[in-house]
């Protein structure tokens, strides 16, 4: 089998068999206040993500060779392949950024330098048409040498994984007797315990995200002066009216008694005191003799 196929056939499964896994620590991370893509949060992403990667990349692997090439590797395969694949990607995979950066920064230049010269002596471009061109020109470019790129990159891990398959034993048997030989061995000796142990994790996982996450629930501040409320009068209940009218009646005419009496222990009525007041005021003091 080449190289870059066998790569592939290996990367993919494993890939798509640790990103649940995967989401759910972003999903706590993010649920703890820490951004997965930068920072304390991608440090823990990495390092949680080191024994999800050699636990996927040992199971796709060994079914891979089961199943394409009829070898049974060596136990250990995917602890062998990962500190493998991850020294060769971390040498590879930054070589791919600053190469298809440059070759990004150079075709775009070309292409400008092109496309004005084009504009100034041939015909004038459109704005929409002169930017439809320079990115065809680029991306097009661009996109030749990231694809080549990695597919070396995939021609590298197939290379590794090439090692192991040669140092691995055939097993011998038709398709169907090695698939069942592989079924067997995922067949958990204790399903009972298996089933109890991942059914404990995920209620553990629930719980510790809802621990985690803080309260989002909206609320107006305690300073915060509400406008445009519509006030909804309450319903007249006739018998809560006719009590409340009642006892101010009540008031109305206990006042009334007690300004009779005040008026009593005067001896004169409050408007024949003022009148008495008026006239007292309107009478000018007699000159002096």
């Amino acid at each position: 089998m080449p190289n870059t196929k066998l790569g592939l056939l290996v990367f993919w499964p494993t890939f798509w068999t640790g990103f649940p896994i995967k989401m759910v620590v972003c999903l706590l991370l993010l649920a703890g206040g820490l951004r997965p893509w930068k920072g304390l949060g991608l440090e823990f992403l990495l390092l949680l993500s080191i024994p999800i990667d050699i636990w996927a990349l040992g199971l796709c692997a060994r079914t891979v060779l089961l199943e394409r090439l009829s070898i049974d590797p060596k136990p250990g395969l995917g602890l062998r392949l990962w500190w493998k694949w991850a020294l060769f990607s971390v040498i590879y995979l930054p070589l791919l950024y600053f190469i298809v950066g440059f070759v990004k920064s150079v075709s775009k230049s070309i292409t400008t330098s092109i496309v004005e010269t084009i504009k100034e002596s041939i015909w004038v471009i459109p704005v929409a048409e002169q930017i439809t061109i320079e990115l065809v020109m680029w991306g097009s470019v661009t996109s030749a040498v990231l694809v080549l790129l990695v597919i070396g990159w995939f021609y590298g891990l197939g290379a590794l994984a090439q090692k192991e398959v040669n140092a691995s034993t055939s097993k011998d048997g038709n398709f169907e007797q090695i698939v069942y030989f592989w079924d067997m061995i995922r067949i958990p000796a204790d399903q009972l315990l298996l089933l109890t142990s991942f059914t404990f994790a995920g209620v553990v996982l629930v719980f510790l995200f809802w621990g985690l996450l803080p309260e989002t629930t909206p609320h107006p501040h305690d300073e915060y002066e509400y406008s445009n409320v519509v006030r909804i009068e309450p319903p007249v209940k006739p018998l809560e009216v006719l009590s409340n009218t009642e006892k101010i009646l009540k008031k109305a005419e206990l006042t009334i008694i007690e300004l009779e009496k005040e008026q009593d222990d005067n001896g004169e009525k409050p408007d024949e005191k003022k009148k008495s007041e008026k006239t007292a005021e309107g009478k000018a003091p007699s000159p002096p003799k």
